[in-house]
């Protein structure tokens, strides 16, 4: 059974999130009516799907199939050039529309194509992880990254609506299901403790995407960021607390050239968010350790090398949420209880990082 979660948004207007097993077959009812042409931009590995797609969706339209780089690889410039020329060839009009299928990047480098085209065009996301489904996919985000930092150029832009059918999970390695779980663990610490409940009191359950609990999981994070991002579109306020991890985790991405799962790289900036808001915001030591535990028991990591600080810190002071080369960061109180706070004392900074430092270089 599907439920859906509806997104608010004053200014693009309301879209819902269709998530549980079977969401996909309801796809269709979500295109325009008026659209004559469906381009469906997907991940290497979801050709199968995208063909599937294609005969499922093709009464009525023309649909074209688009593969693009995997991962990281897709959120690039050219990638998005390469799409508008196809949109130019097949002459996509306005009241065409495009989907995304694939992880976060997929659609992330979807909804930027569809956002720009004609200065916006009509959008489906259908995400095929965990991470896509409980946070790229939903809140209207899009971008690219450049050899500056990542997700530095985009535009907020929302889709007509989101897919989030949990049984395309099944195919997904584990290692994948751990890391799109950080993002779910990352809704737990902001907003919802039932989250962290269910992970600590199920944690076998929570690792099979087929399971009641999983499927309530990703409901649980959706409805977070959809509560979020509802009462802030644009990040200029409220929506910044998504980012608690991910600073330094952004960081951490660059440094490895992104060739790290995303999930694994916020799950360790959780660990540093989590000792800086000891320092600076006084969180309990049981809710510090709380962290490492969950995050342990998903199996992510949970430090990073001592040596790699200065390369960390001088990334973080080009993150787009920095003022003025003042790194600002997303730190708890207590859970449910996040703030941003800017810190101009790199000595914090670097206390904090001295918690979760490995010895390694």
């Amino acid at each position: 059974m599907t439920h859906t979660i509806t997104v608010s948004n004053a200014t693009q207007g309301d879209y819902p999130v269709i998530v549980g097993p079977g969401a996909m077959s309801q796809i269709g009812e979500h295109i325009p009516g008026d659209a004559k042409k469906l381009l469906i931009i997907h991940a290497p590995a979801l050709g199968r799907i995208a063909e599937e797609l294609k005969e499922q969706l093709s009464v009525g339209r023309e649909v074209f199939l688009v593969e693009i780089p995997d991962a990281e690889g897709a959120k690039r410039v050219e990638v998005a050039a390469f799409c508008w020329g196809i949109l130019g060839q097949l002459d996509f009009q306005r009241n065409d529309a495009i989907l995304g299928l694939g992880g976060g990047a997929t659609t992330d480098l979807a909804g930027f194509v569809a956002a720009a085209w004609l200065r916006g065009v009509p959008l489906i996301q259908v995400p095929t992880t965990v991470l896509g489904m409980v946070d790229a996919a939903v809140g209207g985000k899009t971008g690219v990254n450049t050899q500056e930092g990542k997700n530095l150029v985009g535009v907020f832009y929302s889709p007509d609506a989101v897919i989030a059918d949990t049984d395309v999970l099944a195919g997904l390695s584990e290692n994948d299901v751990r890391a799109g779980l950080a993002e779910v663990v990352k809704c737990g610490f902001i907003s919802d403790p039932v989250i962290l409940d269910l992970i600590e009191s199920h944690p076998t359950e929570v690792l099979d995407t087929a399971s009641d609990v999983f499927v309530e999981l990703v409901k649980r994070a959706i409805a977070v960021k959809a509560a979020v991002v509802g009462d802030d579109f644009r990040e200029s306020g409220l929506r910044e607390i998504l980012n608690y991890g991910h600073t330094l985790g952004h960081a951490i991405e660059h440094a490895e050239r992104y060739q790290w799962r995303h999930g694994v790289a916020i799950s360790i900036g959780m660990v540093f968010a989590a000792e800086l808001s000891r320092i600076v915001a006084n969180l309990g030591d049981e809710d510090v350790d709380r962290h490492r535990r969950i995050l342990g028991q998903l199996g992510l990591p949970l430090d990073y090398p001592q040596g790699r600080w200065r390369t960390l810190l001088a990334s973080m002071q080009k993150d787009k949420k920095a003022r003025g080369g003042v790194v600002r960061f997303v730190v708890l109180d207590a859970p449910g209880k996040p703030r941003v706070l800017a810190i101009p004392d790199e000595s914090v900074l670097f206390a904090a990082y001295q918690e979760l430092g490995s010895s390694e270089s």
